[in-house]
């Protein structure tokens, strides 16, 4: 498997929750303070004992200054995506450019579908899924003449007004998806793949595999392999310096999103660990002359 020699990155796995919401704040706080790279959170809009994520996000973007902020990941089935797109550009208008979207085709489908999501087939979800990209990316694009009208079988737009534009252009889209039908979809139209290693059914094996048909879908349509970021959730255990160098240096691994709601993990993830992991993958890139950066 190729080391596609991007920069090591990380970043924290945050639950939101609804019984201790200041604490869900202060780990998100404590992330920047351990110079993590990111701040992500679980979406379950169907769990009670869940503050919503997207309101628990403008809050943690009102008092950061530098990480970045995404779901970890959105559940489609319950966030239609042209509200979506106006949200997110919202939040990166507020925080400076600080926001991601990750989304998933909509994990627990039966407790969505109880609040009135559709229930779709999973070839359906994978559909819905890639027309959702398209309206956010639309959306976004207010350098475009005319509204945006695009016909979907799942989300139809007719005529929808462009705007609010985001900082960034284009605003990155990571996707949890562990299919070959939305593996392709990375490749050919988002910017991230962001699966959860304990989900993988053939651990690192699962993740070649994985990169191989991302990378194959990108080319097909022009793009840099090298340019879409391969990032994996993991647990505290694995969140040892060798064995994320070996997943960055021998399985294409470039951001690391740790989980586990521990101010101790995160001030030694940032203080220990993401330094040895950093410096072992640039010791092992050295000598294998991998173009990093």
């Amino acid at each position: 498997m190729p080391d596609y020699g991007r920069p090591i990155e990380f970043g924290s796995f945050i639950t939101p929750s609804a019984l201790d919401p200041q604490r869900t704040v202060e780990l998100a706080v404590a992330s920047e303070h351990a110079g993590l790279e990111y701040a992500t959170f679980q979406d379950h809009p169907y769990q009670p004992r869940f503050l919503d994520t997207w309101t628990l996000m403008s809050w943690v973007g009102a008092r950061t200054e530098r990480i970045r902020i995404s779901a970890n990941v959105h559940n489609l089935l319950l966030r239609p995506p042209a509200v979506l797109a106006r949200a997110a550009a919202s939040l990166d208008l507020l925080t400076g450019g600080r926001v991601v979207l990750g989304i998933g085709a909509g994990g627990f489908a039966p407790a969505a579908v109880a609040m009135g999501a559709p229930n779709r087939t999973p070839a359906e979800q994978g559909d819905a899924l890639a027309e959702a990209i398209a309206v956010i990316r639309e959306l976004h694009d207010t350098d475009a003449a005319g509204g945006v009208f695009l016909h979907h079988e799942h989300y139809p737009v007719r005529g929808a007004k462009r705007g609010p534009a985001p900082v960034q252009r284009p605003m990155p889209i990571w996707l949890g998806v562990l299919k070959p039908k939305g593996l392709r979809l990375v490749g050919s139209a988002a910017d991230g793949w962001l699966p959860s290693f304990g989900r993988l059914e053939h651990g690192a094996d699962s993740l070649d595999a994985g990169h191989a048909v991302v990378d194959d879908a990108a080319r097909a349509v022009g793009r840099e392999p090298r340019d879409i970021r391969r990032l994996l959730n993991v647990g505290p255990r694995d969140a040892r310096p060798d064995t994320l160098a070996d997943l960055a240096t021998e399985h294409g691994v470039d951001t690391f999103v740790v989980v586990g709601d521990d101010e101790g993990l995160l001030a030694e993830l940032g203080e220990r660990i993401a330094p040895e992991v950093r410096a072992i993958v640039a010791e092992r890139r050295a000598q294998r002359g991998v173009r990093a950066g």
